[in-house]
């Protein structure tokens, strides 16, 4: 690198977006994904002892991928070289091994090839990489926010170890927008601009864990904003609003968080009330909540509340939180309208809670054995134990069905699951009843 290049990147570095110039560079200042990187947990070990081998990042935007890649850069003695697959053809990964040859043969030292969004490359150009990353002249860091298993080759899978990183919590996320506000050094403290605290709730909320959003949000806020009469920019909840283009909606008269109308929305699906449902989804929608939360709390109510009284609930929760991911807003309020409705309107039944909540008690209380005639009987040696001795086959008995003792005998007359008198559990209460009585 010459005077020239050096003088380009410094002063590329200063004019960078607040996300970029506020990442991390060494592990401890990492925010959030403690159950990756956390002290005891493998990847923190691999990336100290630098004695890292290939893996994948996979999760959602503004988790923190590619700052994890740019630790790993800081902190390896291997050569570190980035590429990204929205732009990168096969010219460019030749060019790629190609060094990382040379530098193995001259130097004794390993390459880091850091693929962002590897998901974009097509089979011919993963398929590629593949022999390099087998013999070792190369060590793959890719990052997708799609399911590695479906979008990456398995070959590559096979070679690389998953780490799933999740969208950050609330608290992650004030972390984040304080240390943009505050830090003189990486952030933008030297603007001399305060947050205030509801705006840094709102921020932290509505950025549906999305740390470059949040940061992108109080960035623009800070260039944009005047300085009040104490000569502070005042970050205020308008400004936030504004700046994040999401709508803040005061829940009721005492400005409560918008958890209230959450609330409200569930209890109005449990309820059977289907205007008051839709009213409050569509109070949500208009406050700028993330679809993705509104679905999973659909699917979560179509289980929970519905259950087998109408076993299609989760069905269409499960379709509908599918369709607006793939289609977004606006069109996405009408699938989410469907599936509210439809689940406010469901027969309820919240027996397959009760199940497995009861299960779970029995389980941490009590210890048990499986009955012997349920065991395994395929292993060597089984029988003789008396592994699968006097096991009945359902299917050679009418109806399929034929009595006999499945739950551990220090359990056995243990009941778990009562179906309701709603909907398709009046169905499964009479067949069950009707088997039992046989």
């Amino acid at each position: 690198m010459d005077l020239f290049d050096y003088v380009r990147e410094k002063n590329l570095d200063k004019e960078a977006p607040l996300a970029s110039r506020l990442r991390p560079s060494t592990l401890e200042e990492v925010v959030g994904q403690q159950h990756i990187i956390g002290k005891d947990k493998l990847l923190y070990r691999a990336i100290k002892a630098d004695k890292l081998s290939s893996i994948i990042f996979y999760g959602p935007p503004g988790t923190g991928k590619t700052t994890l890649a740019k630790v790993i850069a800081n902190t390896t003695s291997a050569v570190f070289t980035q590429i990204n697959a929205t732009v990168a053809g096969k010219k460019d990964m030749e060019e790629v091994v190609g060094r990382a040859k040379e530098t193995l043969g001259m130097y004794q030292k390993k390459t880091i090839l850091f693929v962002d969004e590897i998901h974009r490359f097509n089979k011919s150009q993963q398929d590629y990489l593949l022999p390099f990353v087998e013999d070792g002249t190369i060590i793959l860091i890719g990052a997708t926010t799609e399911n590695p298993y479906f979008e990456v080759n398995g070959a590559l899978i096979s070679r690389s170890s998953i780490f799933e990183l999740h969208p950050l919590d609330k608290e992650d996320i004030k972390t984040v927008i304080r240390r943009a506000v505050y830090d003189v050094e990486k952030g933008m403290g030297s603007y001399d601009a305060v947050i205030e605290e509801d705006a840094l709730e709102f921020l932290a909320d509505i950025s549906g864990g999305d740390a470059r959003n949040a940061l992108n949000a109080v960035e623009l806020g800070i260039l944009t904003t005047e300085r009040s009469d104490d000569g502070k920019i005042h970050i205020t909840l308008p400004v936030a609003s504004e700046c994040i283009q999401k709508r803040v909606v005061r829940y009721d008269k005492t400005g409560d968080n918008h958890y209230d109308t959450i609330s409200a929305f569930i209890k109005s699906m449990r309820g059977s009330d289907p205007d008051a449902a839709v009213y409050y989804l569509a109070k949500m929608l208009y406050a700028g909540e993330d679809i993705k939360f509104i679905a999973r709390r659909i699917m979560i109510c179509a289980s929970e509340d519905v259950g087998n009284a109408d076993p299609m609930a989760l069905t269409v929760a499960v379709s509908a939180a599918q369709a607006v991911e793939r289609i977004g807003m606006p069109e996405a309020q009408i699938i989410l309208s469907q599936a509210v409705l439809y689940v406010a309107t469901a027969p309820k039944s919240n027996s397959a809670t009760n199940a497995i909540f009861g299960a779970m008690e029995n389980v941490k209380s009590q210890k048990t054995s499986v009955p012997a005639h349920l065991q395994d009987a395929h292993y060597k040696g089984s029988k003789n134990l008396g592994h699968g001795i006097g096991y009945k086959y359902a299917h050679d008995y009418p109806h399929h069905y034929v009595k006999q003792q499945y739950l551990p005998e220090e359990i056995k007359d243990a009941r778990f699951y009562e179906p309701g008198d709603m909907g398709q559990e009046k169905e499964i209460k009479r067949w069950m009843e009707y088997l039992k009585k046989g």
